[in-house]
């Protein structure tokens, strides 16, 4: 692959740059990017943010919002993924408060995808939290479609042997080959202890969530943009997969981790989880399933 630059170039296959996502975003030309993909700080104290009031947080990010929007080529995505902020034992659903930022600018909301994991903090005043969203908006242009590629984000078939029972059709098979569409709903591991790709990142976005989109939302030499990369998954997701990737963050350790991770996805080498690999899969118990009385 071209070399990773530390500074925005169009013939490079991957920038990692240390600082300021607005700098970062001051060297990308205007609607270049077919997909911005994002999990910004929450504003709840994590150790590579600071925390501050939740007005000026949200004037914050729609700055960086409207900075994304610009880099859009016309029909591109940007998904916008979050949880919640908590202030008080009170919470406030983030992608409720930033829904107006994307629509002032007359983007179209196609998808709120809620990403269920099944392990985190443990609460004692509310039910623990077990998911977060990711809102998928495109950018109107009366020439341009935007990108949506199913078919290779595709999932196995609850039923892959199911046939039509009546009709013309009757007999053949119902389920498509490839697969069936995710939904909107998507039960994908957070990266925890035990996870392959866990770095030293507290939350950081597994590679198999950012493929579907990656997969979903552009085509091959298509530009990424990650403009809180965190550890680099999103530059190494749009490498792994023919893409084109340029994200930035203030942490030099989280881009330096970055740097290893999108050389080791361009050689083949990055440690991942595949995608649609089962959550869990049950051992049988004999204890279980067979019945004392027989």
């Amino acid at each position: 692959m071209s070399v990773i630059s530390r500074n925005y170039q169009a013939d490079t296959d991957a920038t990692l740059f240390y600082g300021d996502c607005r700098e970062l975003l001051a060297q990308i030309p205007d609607s270049t990017v077919q997909l911005a993909l994002t999990s910004p700080p929450y504003n709840i104290g994590k150790k590579y943010e600071k925390r501050v009031a939740l007005g000026e947080y949200l004037r914050l990010e729609q700055e960086v919002i409207n900075l994304c929007i610009d880099k859009l080529a016309p029909g591109g995505s940007i998904c916008w993924q979050v949880g919640n902020h908590v202030d008080g034992g009170e919470v406030y659903p983030l992608d409720i408060l930033i829904y107006d930022f994307f629509k002032q600018r007359g983007l179209s909301l196609r998808n709120r995808v809620v990403w269920h994991f099944e392990h985190g903090l443990h609460c004692t005043h509310r039910f623990s939290g077990r998911y977060e969203t990711i809102l998928w908006f495109t950018k109107p242009d009366e020439h341009h479609e935007y990108v949506f590629n199913l078919d290779p984000v595709r999932v196995p078939q609850k039923y892959p042997g199911k046939k039509h029972f009546k009709g013309d059709k009757k007999g053949q098979p119902s389920a498509n080959p490839l697969g069936k569409n995710p939904g909107d709903v998507w039960l994908i591991p957070n990266v925890k202890h035990n996870h392959p790709e866990k770095t030293v990142h507290p939350c950081q976005f597994p590679i198999e969530l950012v493929e579907r989109f990656v997969l979903a939302l552009t085509d091959p030499g298509d530009l990424v943009l990650d403009p809180y990369m965190g550890v680099g998954s999103t530059i190494a997701a749009a490498v792994l997969n023919g893409r084109r990737g340029a994200g930035a963050d203030t942490m030099k350790e989280y881009v330096d981790i970055a740097r290893e991770r999108v050389k080791a996805a361009a050689a083949g080498m990055l440690s991942i989880r595949p995608r649609n690999r089962p959550v869990y899969i049950p051992q049988p118990d004999t204890a279980l399933t067979t019945r004392p009385w027989e």
